[in-house]
């Protein structure tokens, strides 16, 4: 047998001891002196150090310090990637022009280390940055002020480049998507699931390309389900937190806390750099949970709040947070729209909303597209008049409806439910649940196109004095929202068509205004008598205008429609 040195025997013993001596940086490879406004800088790390999970905080701390030309400090931690050849990264994105500086530094059991400072410098771009909530309250904008307004749907699929294009080409700018837990069997907990991170990394890339955002729901209500609901809805059984506690007792667990933090802040290091990644979607349908429906709904409550604190207290880009419970009218969940960033409502109509119930639309009083539209406003509503905050409906659609998908009438409920959301409130439109081959007739259509053009001219981050408008529309439905600059809205008869009537706006201001018409199917302005605008004066608190009759004219049917979305703008 070969004999150990002296030499050789102090390292074993000094390494099972813990006295080596402190970790080493031995190589940091900045990729580039330069990078854009919002844009990404990769940093890799060569260490020496002395850890066993990579993935652990407690072993292996990683802690870049950025400081900005008008001198804020930004912490990031460093994250574990086996990507290319494997190792330590930090990825940053900056919101400042100019000369900026870090250092890093790197903790083990041994004790610390902190680099020389490095620097970089930012350069403008056409980039607006992330999504934040703008000074109204109610809307969102890109952090360098730019309005925005999510139009898109749930994408839970891969990164399917064509299928990308697409949506881009419809009108969409943002998707929502679940993942599978990061800590699987595989790769046991505290540590995670490689080829799922890579995929996240991959599809932020060409959302980034896109100018499109993403809403990450990180904890399916199927994954922490154990015994509700069942069939697919059941999941817990795949989930390695079972390793420390029960279903039930997720959301209360220590040792399941624990844990959460470190892949918390997982996240963070990883993926909160991206001007694309526009919402921390925490929890879906948390009524789905066993750790709700069998514990304690209070106690998934606070578990909430302390997943909300814990992003808001160690995200430093500030990523909006939301979570829902499921899309029953009696599901309404008062205490996790006070917690999140966005106030999110799912609506599923056949589980209690009025609904046609006779089967016949000839034998129910009430259309059930009338029926349909009505439900989404009061949903959105209620959460306008409830939170100050951002509403959002974050899950709709689907089969719990009263028309089916590829039926006409599945369609035109899709139509109205966004519109009437938007007339309504709301900072998005409705989470359409989920990109598929049987919703893409109905959904993945033009009209979200058209939604985008008309949204597109409204400000809604730079609105002040904002609040529903008194608004009526004689035998039809007609819903508004008024701000200092501008109101717009929606009008609506399910039983026949707009054409010739006439609305009236009560408690605007008197003066002049521009009246812009669209035709929400046909996505354009209307032009009458060759102008696209209409000039009305009023001299009491109310103003009112009629819609205008089309006519076949060169052999071509002009129709109004059923639907007829507006902008009046005061005229200075």
């Amino acid at each position: 047998m070969k004999k150990l040195s002296i030499f050789t025997l102090f390292l074993l013993f000094a390494h099972s001891a813990g006295i080596l001596g402190q970790p080493e940086i031995i190589r940091i490879f900045q990729r580039g002196g330069q990078m854009e406004l919002y844009g990404k800088l990769e940093i890799s790390l060569r260490l020496d150090a002395d850890f066993e999970n990579p993935y652990d905080p407690d072993q292996i701390d990683i802690m870049a310090r950025f400081i900005s030309p008008s001198g804020k400090q930004w912490e990031v931690p460093g994250f574990y990637t086996q990507a290319f050849r494997g190792g330590f990264n930090v990825r940053f994105s900056a919101n400042e022009n100019g000369v900026w500086t870090y250092t890093v530094s790197v903790r083990d059991k041994n004790g610390s280390t902190e680099s020389e400072t490095r620097t970089f410098t930012v350069i403008p771009s056409e980039h607006h940055g992330p999504i934040r909530i703008a000074a109204n309250k109610r809307y969102l904008e890109h952090a360098d002020g730019t309005p925005w307004y999510g139009v898109g749907l749930w994408y839970n699929r891969g990164t399917d480049t064509d299928v990308l294009d697409e949506l881009e080409d419809r009108g969409v700018n943002y998707i929502s998507k679940l993942i599978t837990p990061l800590e699987t069997w595989g790769t046991g907990l505290g540590r995670y699931d490689q080829l799922l991170c890579s995929q996240i990394d991959e599809l932020l890339e060409e959302l980034e390309q896109r100018d499109m955002q993403l809403a990450l729901n990180f904890w399916f209500h199927s994954f922490l389900s154990e015994t509700v609901w069942g069939g697919g809805n059941i999941a817990w059984h795949t989930n390695p937190y079972q390793l420390v506690c029960e279903a039930r007792d997720f959301y209360s667990s220590e040792q399941a806390w624990a844990y959460q933090e470190k892949l918390y802040r997982y996240m963070i290091a990883r993926w909160g750099y991206s001007r694309s990644l526009a919402i921390w979607f925490v929890v879906d349908e948390v009524n789905g949970t066993d750790g709700w429906a069998s514990g304690d709904s209070l106690g998934a409550a606070e578990w909430a709040g302390k997943v909300h604190d814990y992003f808001k207290a160690h995200d430093p880009w500030q990523h909006l947070t939301t979570g829902t419970r499921s899309g029953g009218i009696i599901e309404w969940w008062d205490k996790g729209y006070e917690i999140f960033d966005l106030a999110g409502r799912e609506i599923y109509e056949a589980q209690g909303f009025p609904i046609n119930q006779t089967g016949q639309i000839d034998k129910d009083p009430v259309h059930p597209l009338t029926h349909s539209y009505r439900n989404y406003h009061g949903q959105v509503s209620r959460l306008w008049n409830d939170y100050e905050k951002p509403a959002i409906i974050p899950e709709t659609g689907w089969d719990h409806t009263f028309y089916e998908m590829n039926m006409p009438g599945y369609m035109a409920q899709f139509h109205n439910a966004i519109w009437v959301s938007l007339a309504s409130g709301a900072a998005m439109s409705p989470f359409w649940w989920s990109y598929s081959r049987a919703l893409n007739d109905n959904v993945v259509t033009d009209q979200l196109l058209h939604f985008r053009r008309f949204t597109e001219r409204i400000p809604f981050s730079q609105l002040t004095g904002l609040d529903p408008v008194e608004i009526s529309n004689p035998g039809g439905d007609a819903y508004a929202m008024g701000s200092d600059q501008l109101i717009f809205g929606w009008l609506v008869n399910a039983d026949t068509d707009m054409a010739g009537k006439s609305i009236a706006i009560h408690g605007v201001e008197s003066g002049r205004y521009r009246l812009k018409l669209y035709q929400p199917w046909s996505g354009r302005f209307i032009r009458e008598d060759g102008e696209a605008e209409k000039i009305i004066s009023t001299d009491n608190s109310s103003l009112s205008f009629d819609i205008p009759i089309l006519k076949i004219e060169d052999s071509h049917a002009h129709y109004i429609g059923q639907d007829i979305a507006f902008i009046l703008e005061p005229v200075e």
